[in-house]
Parts: C-alpha cells; structure tokens; sequence
C-alpha cells in the first residue's frame, strides 16, 4: 500500500512517453520537434537544400572548376573527340581529372558545367511558377470558399473548365502559338521570352488544386464557432481571413506547394524535351535528356548523371512534402 506522497514521487518521476509533446511549446516548435525526429525528411531537407545551394552558386562554381557551360571544349581541341564518330575518345564519355563528369558528345562541352546550371534554370522556373500559382491558388480559394454564392459558384466553375484541360498537350500546343504572337517568325526567340513563356503557361493551369483544396477547407471553418465569434465582435472580412483562416490553412498550403515544385520542374524539363521549352545554347535539364537520347547508344554516360539527379531531386521533394505534413499534423507521433 503506497501512502499518497510516495505516490505524488512515482508520478512526478515517470517520464513522458514518446508521443507526449511537453507543455508549454507553441505549435510551432511542437511541428520542428516533430520534424527533426523524422529521419527521412531531415535526409531530405538536406538534399533538395543542396540542390538550391547548387543552383544559387552556379557561378562561383564555374569560376572554381574553370569552365562553362557553352564553351565547345571538344572543337577547340581535336584529341578530346573521335573525328569520325564525335564521341569523347576516352572511356566512360571522357570522364577524368579534368572534366569531372565527361564531355557532350558532338560539340564536347563540359557536362558538370551543364548540369549545374542546366538545375539552375529548371529550379528557376519551377520555383517562379510555385510562388505564383500558390499566391493564386490561396488568393481564389479563400474568396469562392468565405463568400459563397455566386462568388463561389463562378469560381468554382472556372476551376472546374481549367481543370479539364488536358495540360501536357495545352503546354506542347500553347507555347509556339505563344511565341508567334509576340515574336517574328524571322526573329530568333529570346531565351528571357521563352522563360517567361514557360513560368506563364505553368502558372495558367498549376493553381487550380491548391484553391479547390481550400475551397473545401474554407467552407468548413466559415461555420466554426471562432469565425463567428469574430464576425459578431464586428471584424472585417479581411482581417477574419487574415486572423482567422489563413493561420489554419497553413498545412495544405505548405504540403502543396512542396508538391508543385518538382511538378513543375519536371514538367517543364519534359517542355524542353519536346523542344518547346528552353532551347540551344541555354543549359537545361530536359534539353540534356533530349541530347542524351541521340547519344544513348554510343555514349550512355551522358544521360546518367542528368538522370540520376533528376531522380534524386524528385523523391527527395516528394519525401519532404510527406515529412512536413506529418508534422504538421498534431495528431502525429514520433
């Protein structure tokens, strides 16, 4: 029979189980606990930081390694490329001590120097893309799901029309039609249109998820008690939004906008692909692939480290999205 202080003992000396957060803590730091305990989306951060890191110093990188990525180092020396074939005359497509990751068959540019900027300009415009169809996408679905009605009705059919379009061909049809707007045909297409062509086009039709998402979220927390206790103590609709609402879309938005950006990278990556995206001599990604394509059969080094980059970028933003909403989410034990 235990008396009632040693009790008060036992209990002030078990330790808090592991789902337990401890008093005390803002939701904010109860979600950076959450998140530092998941080993995988720690793994992740840290690879698609390093991805951004690459793409932010991708100068000071070709200034460091001593090259670019548009100089032909293969025509201006003749020994680094087969006359006949034009792949690279050493093995494993002229990977060595100076050129780290080989050289392009056919002209003989630097593939390191490529790839890095090649990320550049994908993540570039993948995350120019993101910042505008996430503002869009939270802008039209917070107004459709707080005013209702017609509001709603309107908004929600034109979510409903963009969504029926087919994207991947709207993207192959749209941009020529695009650039023979406002470029002539006798004109060569600068590659600042083409970019912004791109960011446009991926903006016009990748928002429509993130507002039918809040759409619905929105409608839900219009009727609880603390929006319309705000509306009785006479709160604008505007600061109800602001005060209100948008605190607690915070977790479909952040998770949304971690999907959409290697969406749109890849998406734009496969526009380059096609040759509607970026084009010669501008380094990109999905150019590298289409490159990589002719050269495959004599020299498949070429497309490896794109490839394998590529890979590694979208899984690893595919797990943090995952990582960063379970930490988000409250009822989360880690």
């Amino acid at each position: 029979m235990t008396s009632p202080s040693q009790a008060t003992v036992v209990e002030k000396a078990a330790p808090a189980t592991e789902g337990e957060a401890p008093a005390g803590l803002a939701p904010r730091q109860l979600m950076w606990r959450r998140f530092r305990r998941d080993r995988t989306g720690v793994v992740s951060a840290c690879v698609v930081l390093f991805f951004f890191v690459i793409a932010l110093l991708a100068p000071l990188i070709a200034t460091l390694y001593g090259k670019d990525p548009y100089s032909t180092y293969g025509l201006d020396r003749p020994e680094l490329l087969d006359p006949l074939t034009g792949y690279p005359m050493k093995p494993n497509g002229g990977i060595d001590g100076e050129f780290w990751f080989g050289i392009e068959p056919k002209l003989g540019r630097d593939v390191l120097m490529q790839l890095v900027y090649g990320i550049r300009t994908s993540l570039l415009i993948g995350l120019a893309a993101t910042v505008l169809s996430t503002v869009t996408g939270i802008v039209i679905g917070v107004v459709a799901g707080y005013m209702g009605g017609r509001t709603d009705y309107f908004l929600g059919r034109l979510i409903d029309l963009l969504l029926s379009f087919p994207q991947q061909l709207f993207f192959v049809a749209f941009m020529p039609v695009v650039t023979a707007l406002f470029v002539s045909p006798q004109k060569e297409t600068p590659t600042y249109f083409r970019v912004t062509a791109l960011v446009v086009v991926l903006w016009l039709l990748g928002w429509m998820q993130l507002a039918r998402l809040l759409r619905g979220q929105v409608l839900s927390l219009r009727e609880r008690e603390f929006v319309e206790a705000a509306k009785v103590t006479g709160a604008s609709p505007w600061r109800i939004v602001r005060k209100e609402l948008l605190p607690n879309l915070g977790t479909p938005i952040l998770v949304q906008a971690t999907l959409m950006l290697p969406n749109f990278v890849t998406t734009e990556a496969a526009l380059s692909f096609l040759g509607v995206g970026v084009v010669e001599p501008t380094p990109d990604w999905g150019r590298m692939f289409a490159k990589g394509a002719n050269f495959y059969e004599g020299d498949i080094t070429y497309m490896f480290f794109p490839g394998i980059a590529m890979v590694v970028f979208v899984v690893a933003f595919n797990l943090l999205g995952d990582s960063v909403r379970d930490a988000m989410d409250p009822k989360t034990t880690r």
